[in-house]
C-alpha cells in the first residue's frame, strides 16, 4: 500500500475540514454519550508531507473503523461525539500537556511536565514514533502548528464532551460516557477476550455500570474482562466524575472480531458487535433508571 492510497478511498482533508462530529446532541433523549477518539481516517496533507516512514503504518494508530460500531446506537437516538482527524494528527486520549519534546522545534523540557511512559514510548497527543518502526516525521513539528492542532481539535472535543454531559447530568440526574475504541487480539499472557472494559479501577464509573457491562457481554456470549490490559485513559480520567454522577467506561472491541484477515477493511461480523454495542448502550441506560428508581423507593 503507498501513500496515495493509505487507508481505503479516504480524501485528504481541506483547510475547512471539521476535526469531529456530533450527532443527537442538541435534543437529548438519554444519559448516555458515546466518544469515539481514534477512528478518524481524514488525513491532512501535512502529515503526508512530513511522513519518514511507508503510510501503510499509520494504520497502526487507528481505532480501524470503530466509528461504525456506533452506527446503530447513533441510529436509535444516542448522542455521539466521532473524530474525523486521524489519531496521527492529534491523540484526544492524551493529556495536551503530553508532547515529545524532540519532535518539536520551539518548544522546551522545561516547559512541560516529566514525560509520561506514553510520551517516552512515542505514543503522545502527537505520535512520534512506532514500536520497530521508528520515528514517524521527516521534521521536526514547529510549535506552533502543535498549539494549533491542540486548539482546534483536542480542547473543542473535550469541551463538548464535558458540555454535553453536564447537560445529561443536568436533565436525566446522571450521565455515562461510553468511549469506543479497539484493540489488537490479546496473547495468551495478557488472556483471550473480545472485549475490555475499563473504569480505571473503579475511579472513573460506579461499579454496577462496570458490572453491568460485564453481565451483558457474558449473556450475549462474548469473552469480556475488566480494566486488564487496559483501564482507560486521559478521556475517563478527565471526564469521569462519580461524586457527581458522572460515570464514563472505556470499551476496547478485538479488531479481528469485526474486521476481516488483514484487519483493514470491515468483515459481516461488524453489524453484530455493533448491535452489541448499542444493546449495551440500552442495558447501561437501564442501569440509571433502576438506580433512581431504587433511590425514590
Amino acid at each position: 500500500m503507498n501513500t496515495d492510497n493509505i487507508v481505503d478511498n479516504l480524501m485528504l482533508t481541506k483547510p475547512d475540514d471539521i476535526a469531529f462530529s456530533c450527532q443527537n446532541i442538541d435534543d437529548l433523549q438519554f444519559p448516555l454519550l458515546l466518544s469515539v477518539p481514534h477512528a478518524g481516517r481524514v488525513y491532512p496533507h501535512e502529515i503526508m508531507d512530513n511522513l519518514a516512514v511507508p503510510a501503510v503504518h499509520l494504520l497502526r494508530l487507528e481505532d480501524r473503523y470503530a466509528d461504525r460500531l456506533a452506527i446503530p446506537a447513533i441510529a436509535a437516538g444516542f448522542p455521539a461525539i466521532i473524530a474525523q482527524r486521524p489519531r496521527a494528527w492529534v491523540d484526544l486520549n492524551r493529556n495536551r500537556s503530553e508532547v515529545d519534546v524532540d519532535m518539536v522545534d520551539g518548544l522546551s523540557l522545561s516547559q512541560l511536565p516529566n514525560p509520561s511512559r506514553k510520551v517516552r514510548g512515542g505514543l503522545g497527543v502527537v505520535p512520534s514514533r512506532l514500536h520497530g518502526i521508528g520515528n514517524l516525521w521527516r521534521k521536526k513539528w514547529q510549535w506552533d502548528d502543535i498549539n494549533s492542532r491542540l486548539d482546534g481539535c483536542h480542547e473543542p472535543y473535550h469541551d463538548i464532551l464535558t458540555d454535553v454531559l453536564e447537560r445529561m447530568r443536568l436533565k436525566f440526574g446522571c450521565a455515562i460516557l461510553l468511549d469506543l475504541h479497539s484493540m489488537p487480539s490479546l496473547d495468551e499472557k495478557q488472556g483471550s477476550a473480545d472485549i475490555v472494559i475499563g473504569d480505571r479501577f473503579g475511579r472513573s464509573a460506579g461499579s454496577r455500570y462496570s458490572e453491568r457491562a460485564m453481565s451483558f457481554f457474558q449473556q450475549s456470549a462474548i469473552k469480556a474482562k475488566l480494566n486488564h490490559p487496559y483501564a482507560g485513559g486521559y478521556i475517563l480520567e478527565r471526564h469521569g466524575n462519580i461524586e457527581r454522577d458522572i460515570h464514563a467506561l472505556q470499551i476496547e472491541v478485538d479488531r479481528g472480531f469485526y474486521l476481516d484477515s488483514s484487519l483493514r477493511e470491515p468483515s459481516g461480523q461488524l453489524p453484530i458487535m455493533a448491535e452489541h454495542i448499542k444493546n449495551l448502550a440500552v442495558q447501561l441506560v437501564d442501569q440509571v433508571s433502576s438506580q433512581f428508581l431504587l433511590a425514590a423507593e
